[in-house]
């Protein structure tokens, strides 16, 4: 399903789009000033603003249910090529006090659930593709 032909689906938790920006442009932020991750995205990322609004649409479209992400974040990540699975752990870690610092607890707590399982699977395929350069893939 394109997500143009998103059915009308409640939100998975109560948060605004306003929300929504203000937490991807405090997680930003912090990722720039990162000793780690700053170099990653600053090597793959030209213009700020426009990166965070396609993510801010990526969540808008993961939480609302709202059309405008047009994307692969796994192909986004894969094709990076110098993203490696320990990266995530930095990343949630980093969003995680992003979430705290700009949202109410219980919004915070529901959109790590999500941002944790999505950070799984981006892991999971990273993981895959190093494998793959030195044997098979890992399946757990």
């Amino acid at each position: 399903m394109r997500q143009m032909d998103m059915p009308d689906l409640p939100p998975r938790f109560d948060i605004t789009e306003a929300e929504i920006r203000r937490t991807v442009a405090v997680f930003y932020g912090a990722v720039r000033r990162h000793e780690v991750l700053g170099p990653i995205f600053a090597e793959h990322v030209g213009d700020w603003p426009a990166h965070e609004d396609r993510i801010a649409a990526f969540w808008a479209g993961a939480i609302l249910h709202r059309a405008g992400y047009n994307g692969s974040p796994m192909r986004a990540h894969l094709s990076a090529g110098n993203v490696r699975p320990e990266h995530f752990t930095i990343w949630l870690a980093l969003f995680d006090e992003s979430l705290r610092r700009t949202l109410p607890p219980w919004s915070a707590r529901a959109w790590s659930q999500l941002a944790h399982r999505i950070g799984q699977g981006l892991r999971a395929g990273v993981e895959n593709v190093d494998a793959g350069r030195n044997g098979p893939p890992r399946l757990r």
